[in-house]
């Protein structure tokens, strides 16, 4: 049946113009619904979806906040950022959607970066850092420590051990991008470490965190130089993840508390 005689069957049983329009927008949505086709990995995997699409990029710090400072001027905020740039662009030429936590010189709160990525289906987070110390032209990769998964509360997850049941995919996520950087940084790790990254925690998808060796390098315009290598290090890390990507269906996340939290 279609659509216009839908709408003249409705209209012969005397229902104002508002109601029929609001039952077809109904039906419509119902057929989009029925017609949308089902990944056999999810049918298989009992409560699972499939799809990485969205990538969220997370340059750190921005603001009153620089990050880490070198000599000669160089500002972690400010190198992220160029960094960001040019992940997006590779990861565009790969079909993803890229959206940054932000893309000039503002600071949003963690959970203001976290809160991106949660509102997202089929995403991953990939926060951009460059260090104060460490082999100058290395590259690490980190996911959070162990977390241990928290019984639902009234169908929530705590929104501070969001992460917990994207671990073993963040892993994943961290090797895939590990590898590619160990490939092309002489010195960098070969597997994904840990450490307490707080916009990590907060976020219910794969995430990481890729930190940059460092700003003590004297001229700026060495650690410029690696921004292109990490970038397509990044992009070709994430596309070898993307077959991984199934995430458990979990509880929704609890909304973050009211007060602002602090600035990375």
């Amino acid at each position: 049946m279609t659509f216009d005689i839908l709408q003249g069957v409705l209209r012969m049983s005397g229902l104002s113009r508002k109601t029929i329009l609001g039952l077809c927008a109904a039906v419509a949505l119902l057929c989009a619904i029925a017609a949308r086709p089902q990944s056999s990995t999810s049918a298989q995997s009992g409560g699972q979806r499939a799809g990485l699409k969205v990538v969220i990029l997370d340059p750190a710090h921005g603001g009153a906040d620089p990050g880490a400072r070198g000599t000669g001027g160089v500002r972690e905020s400010d190198i992220v950022l160029d960094l960001a740039s040019q992940v997006t662009r590779g990861l565009m030429a790969q079909g993803f959607q890229v959206l940054q936590t932000r893309t000039g010189n503002e600071n949003p709160s963690f959970d203001d970066r976290s809160a991106l990525a949660n509102a997202q289906t089929g995403a991953i987070f990939l926060s951009l850092h460059v260090s104060s110390t460490g082999l100058a032209g290395t590259v690490r990769v980190y996911t959070v420590p162990d977390m241990a998964l928290p019984p639902a509360n009234g169908g929530l997850i705590p929104w501070e051990q969001a992460q917990a049941a994207y671990l073993p995919l963040s892993r994943k996520l961290g090797n895939a991008v590990q590898g590619e950087l160990a490939q092309k940084f002489k010195g960098s790790p070969t597997e994904v470490q840990t450490a307490y990254v707080r916009q990590l925690k907060t976020t219910a998808a794969p995430a990481i965190a890729v930190e940059l060796s460092s700003v003590s390098i004297q001229e700026k315009a060495d650690l410029d130089k690696m921004l292109p290598g990490v970038a397509e290090a990044i992009v070709r890390g994430v596309v070898a993840f993307r077959p991984s990507y199934v995430t458990p269906i979990s509880p929704a996340v609890a909304s973050q508390s009211p007060a602002a939290g602090p600035k990375p």
